[in-house]
């Protein structure tokens, strides 16, 4: 199990699969984990901590059973070395399977292990994974995608959900399931990653009817937005209406509107004790139902976990 290391690495995609495999050896499992760098002496971090490699290429067997590519926020810096590529690359050759953490994704893409596959990244980092390498796939909601011997993971943490998945392929769910009640984790983590993105990525627009039906609608998410009602109020028939939504917006209205519903009632729910029903009933959603919905359809939970899970850290 070699993980790669360099300069700025994000040191939990290193240190999270590291105690996972680690931990998996006390239920069976005999990793030999090596945190593996090109360069000599200490490594530092995202987080200004040293860390230790204990080996080199040239010390690792020749056939290696996983590697796992870690990430760096710095991402552009890390594909700009090529010597970091090529090690990568080399690696990988030797490697049973190659897996990736975060902008570990961009590594692999790099060195051409991506092309034609199906990959995952932190979802801040997929439309750049996706406009930079155009022959990978990308899949913006997956915590991490598996397409043949390569396994790309989401950010940061999700590296602790890969790991545990390789740990079940390795030695079966009872070894993984011991593992995450080791760590407190979940097995399988529920909810994609949109849950996790803090507002809609919704384009914004110049267009003076566009602006004044986005402005109208965001002033008051709860108002009913008749579709019919906004086109009069803007001059326009209800089809120009919407194709200026797709060209300027990328969307139609109706689905522009219910994103900012969405997005109110995130809000409500973060910050107040209201009721579900009173929030969908604020956020103009009408029904809890409605809410619960574009919930499961958008973030992948519903709005009772969604609140579990954001409104704070402390345990209720």
């Amino acid at each position: 199990m070699a993980i790669l290391a360099f300069p700025g690495v994000q040191l939990l995609d290193v240190a999270g699969p590291a105690e996972v495999f680690t931990a998996a050896n006390a239920y069976g499992a005999r990793y030999d984990v090596r945190i593996v760098s090109a360069a000599d002496g200490p490594v530092t971090t995202s987080a200004a901590v040293l860390l230790d490699a204990g080996s080199g290429r040239q010390e690792l067997p020749e056939r290696v059973g996983t590697l796992l590519v870690p990430g760096r926020r710095e991402w552009r810096e890390a594909v700009a070395d090529p010597a970091l590529v090529a090690m990568t690359g080399d690696l990988a050759g030797r490697a049973r399977r190659v897996a990736s953490v975060c902008a570990g994704a961009f590594m692999l893409a790099e060195a051409g292990l991506l092309d034609g596959r199906r990959a995952a990244t932190h979802w801040r980092l997929a439309p750049e994974l996706a406009l930079r390498y155009p022959e990978v796939t990308v899949e913006p909601d997956a915590l991490f995608v598996r397409d043949g011997h390569v396994i790309t993971s989401a950010g940061v943490t999700a590296g602790i959900d890969l790991a545990l998945a390789l740990v079940e392929e390795d030695h079966g769910p009872d070894v993984a399931r011991e593992v995450a009640r080791e760590l407190v984790v979940f097995m399988a983590r529920p909810g994609g990653q949109s849950q996790f993105s803090a507002r809609l990525t919704l384009r914004e627009s110049t267009h003076p009817i566009v602006r004044q039906v986005m402005d109208l609608i965001g002033a008051d998410p709860g108002a009913d937005h008749d579709l019919t009602a906004l086109a009069r109020g803007a001059g326009v028939s209800v089809r120009h209406l919407n194709r200026l939504f797709r060209s300027h917006v990328g969307t139609t209205v109706g689905r522009y509107t219910e994103a900012i519903r969405l997005e109110a009632a995130q809000a409500l729910l973060e910050s107040g004790t209201e009721s579900v029903d009173t929030v969908a009933a604020r956020a103009g959603f009408g029904s809890a139902e409605a809410m619960r919905r574009a919930f499961q359809n958008a973030l992948g939970v519903s709005p009772t976990v969604y609140r579990a899970r954001f409104r704070t850290t402390v345990p209720g």
